[in-house]
């Protein structure tokens, strides 16, 4: 979670869903206070995040506070309560582990967390002075950890599903998305029908599901923790390969494939999978959260300059004119 603190009068948490429930620090102090007095009158402040689903709020030094804004986030939120402790002290990078799990009062309708908080900042793609090969070979470290984790009993995620079952939903966003994608359509519908086309994975494996820059933490040049547990579970190994495109200049990729040892149809997939969530985030958050949507574009960016054989830094989408 990032240190850095908003400015006044800054709107922190943005509206994401038209039927989000909102949120302030006052709400999330009254909680605590009212459900956990051993940390009644600790600071409360908001936490700047790109997240969609929850709000944050910096509880103390050494605290957090997580709350869903989404009725859809409350399942996940609490898978993560349940599995976050056990397999954490695994992981060779710090985790959010929840401490506590709060209970619907004060007007909020529903669980929220208290979880450790993790000093660092989000790593940038293509940011001055970030060591991309270093960064690479750090998650690498981090998806052998989960997918060396005991698979019997875990929960699964939404990404179990193979990428053939999301088709209608990738077509549907090309759709929507015709005048933006225009010069770059022929690529993506390939790119798209290439990770199709892909032997589907052998078996399933620990994931952690959303590994994009706004939940890893990096500190010294170096990955230091990795938020947002919620879409872990048992799922494509792909699917944590994301961070190839979302974040990672090209020659940084091959660093990533070799640590986690993806072959040609996992590396297929992986594509498929960080398309898919492009294709998904930049009709519906454009407005809703740019910084999101502006990472959408990169990655479609990103998939189609590696089609085509260019290389280089600084790729930009075209915008719809």
């Amino acid at each position: 979670m990032t240190g850095a603190g908003a400015g006044a009068g800054e709107q922190v948490h943005p509206r994401m869903h038209d039927d989000e429930v909102r949120t302030d620090a006052a709400l999330a102090a009254s909680l605590v206070a009212a459900q956990f007095p051993e940390w009644a009158g600790l600071p409360v402040e908001p936490v700047p995040s790109t997240g969609t689903d929850n709000a944050m709020y910096r509880l103390g030094d050494d605290l957090s506070v997580r709350m869903p804004r989404i009725h859809w986030a409350v399942a996940p939120l609490e898978r993560e309560f349940a599995w976050l402790p056990r397999i954490a002290p695994a992981l060779p990078f710090a985790a959010p582990v929840p401490l506590a799990l709060g209970a619907p009062g004060e007007g909020y309708p529903w669980p929220w967390t208290v979880c450790r908080w993790i000093d660092g900042v989000h790593p940038v793609a293509e940011a001055d002075g970030l060591d991309a090969k270093a960064l690479a070979a750090d998650l690498g470290r981090f998806v052998v950890a989960m997918r060396a984790l005991d698979p019997a009993g875990a929960p699964t995620t939404a990404w179990l599903r193979p990428l053939h079952e999301e088709d209608e939903l990738v077509r549907t966003n090309l759709t929507l998305l015709k005048e933006e994608l225009r010069p770059v359509r022929d690529d993506v519908v390939a790119i798209w029908e290439e990770a199709l086309g892909a032997p589907r994975a052998d078996h399933l494996a620990w994931i952690h599901g959303d590994l994009s820059p706004g939940n890893l933490l990096v500190q010294g040049g170096g990955l230091v923790g990795v938020l947002d547990f919620s879409s872990m579970g048992l799922g494509d190994p792909a699917s944590d390969l994301r961070a190839a495109w979302n974040l990672l200049p090209p020659g940084a990729r091959p660093t990533l494939r070799d640590a986690v040892g993806a072959d040609d149809a996992t590396w297929a997939r992986a594509r498929g999978w960080v398309l898919l969530q492009a294709l998904a985030q930049l009709p519906y958050y454009a407005s809703r959260n740019p910084p999101l949507a502006a990472n959408a574009r990169h990655v479609i960016a990103e998939l189609v300059a590696e089609r085509r054989g260019q290389d280089g830094a600084g790729r930009t989408m075209p915008r719809p004119h």
